[in-house]
Parts: C-alpha cells; structure tokens; sequence
C-alpha cells in the first residue's frame, strides 16, 4: 500500500507540472510580441501591402506589426540605430552600403521586397531624343539614388560616365553633349520641379505621392544583373538580425499573397524581388 501511494504521489507531481508548463511555461511559445517597423509616408499602395502583410504575420506567427512613417530618406535608419525602431523597409542595398559607412552604422538586410525602376519624366518633351542641348534635368541627391539617376541618364545615352565608376556623382560625368545641366534636389523635390524643369528623374513612391502616372515615363531604368544594389529591403541591427520574429516577418511578407497585392497596386512599377533572377 505504501509503494502504491508513492507512485500515485510521482503520478500527481508529474501531472501538476505537465499543467504548470503549459499553464505558465508553455504560454511563451505563444505570447503575442510586437515588432514595430519604419516605413514612407504618403504611399497609400505601400500601406494596402503593409497591411496584408500584418494580416498574415499576426495568423501564423501572432506578432502584431506597427508603423512609424518617415518623410525623408535620413530618418528611418537613424530611427533604427538610435533603437526606435525594431525594423526598416524603405532602401535599397546601395543607399544602406552608402549610410553604413557615412554613419558608421552596423545595419543590415534580412530580407528582399521589391525593385523599384527608377524613370525619367518630363512635362515638355515626349521622348529622351527630343531632350534639347542645356535642357535641365532634375535628379534626387542624396549619394545613392544621384548615382543611380546619373546611370539612368548614361544608360539613356545623354551622357557617358568615367571608366571605373562606382557611386557616381556629377563630378563622374565624362561627356555631356547636349550640354545637359543637373540641377540636384532632395528626392521628394524632384516630382514637384517636373513643371519647371525640362525633365525629372523621380523615385516611383515619389511620383505616386504625386499622381504622376508611371508609364508615362519617357525613359524606364533597364533591370539586369547590375541592378541588384537597387533591390529593396527589409533592414534591422547587425545584433538583431537572427531574432525569430524578425525572420518571420520577412516570411510574411515574402509570400504569394504580396506579389498579388504588389502587382494589383503597382502594375509593373514594382517587382517582387526575393526570388527575381537578374540576366
């Protein structure tokens, strides 16, 4: 009888911790967690995507995203340095290289999202042969996106670039036969100079903000090979960058669902990108 109430005794103290672990224990496998991530402001199609993405990672992950908006390329990689934010998605891998380095900054990618082709626009010609000599073209001017710009207009054949060159700046410029004058402004400038300049080099979100249709862009940047720096991210701290419900975000975002939304709001504007294959 003794032997027979010590194994009901282990049998019950088994039982009251099996229920304690998933009383207590077995809670924080499940614990909802909030992940709260930098994104633009003033794009409406980013936020339907955004959106759907929250919807998908609070389903299969219970983490529950929130949104910081920013109105200009220099916050939101602050904001994650400085630990305001958890996350970022707004760059691309050129401007994240160029801002480590001017900022001395460990952040890094751990996911891809979309290419965006940046486009030349203009109000007074239709075509990049009807460009005229001293026409005066507006690109943004911060490091990474004047290079891409100025590659766009190179690629346009309106000027050619020095040999060698990585980040280009105005000062890379070879040849300029029309006599081109390059007139740099903040990113979010150039949509509203379109009406006074002869064109515009103008990031799509930019244009969105501004109700500028992209397909009337009078040349699109080619996507190839060397186009991977401008693929966007998803963008954390170098010491984060294995936590899980980071990684799950990327998942949730890096799904068939997205590429739907992105191509119901974007047209062939944006380009799902974490399994694009660039010839």
């Amino acid at each position: 009888m003794k032997k027979k109430n010590i194994i009901i005794g282990i049998i019950v103290i088994l039982v009251i911790a099996v229920a304690g672990y998933f009383s207590f224990g077995g809670q924080t496998t499940t614990k909802s967690k909030t992940v709260t991530i930098g994104i633009m402001s003033g794009v409406k199609q980013d936020d339907k995507i955004w959106a759907s993405v929250s919807k998908t990672v609070k389903k299969k992950y219970n983490i529950t995203l929130k949104f910081k908006k920013f109105t200009d390329y220099t916050q939101p990689n602050k904001a994650l340095a400085d630990g305001d934010i958890d996350l970022n998605a707004f760059q691309h891998y050129a401007f994240l290289k160029s801002w480590n380095k001017a900022n001395n900054t460990k952040i890094v990618a751990i996911g891809k999202t979309f290419i965006t082709p940046i486009r030349l626009y203009s109000k007074k010609v239709s075509s990049v042969k009807d460009i005229p000599d001293g026409a005066v073209i507006a690109i943004p001017n911060d490091a990474t996106n004047e290079s891409r710009a100025l590659y766009l207009l190179k690629n346009a054949g309106l000027i050619t670039l020095k040999k060698g060159t990585d980040l280009a700046t105005v000062k890379s410029i070879k040849s300029n036969p029309k006599n081109i004058q390059i007139k740099e402004l903040d990113a979010s400038q150039t949509a509203r100079s379109l009406s006074d300049v002869t064109a515009a080099v103008i990031n799509t979100n930019y244009a969105q903000a501004a109700n500028i249709n992209y397909k009337t862009a009078i040349y699109v940047e080619p996507v190839n090979k060397d186009s991977e720096q401008w693929i966007n991210i998803i963008a954390a701290n170098k010491k984060d960058k294995d936590k899980q419900a980071y990684k799950d975000v990327v998942k949730a975002y890096q799904t068939a669902k997205t590429k739907k939304i992105i191509k119901k709001e974007y047209g062939t504007a944006e380009i799902p990108a974490w399994d694009i294959k660039l010839k």
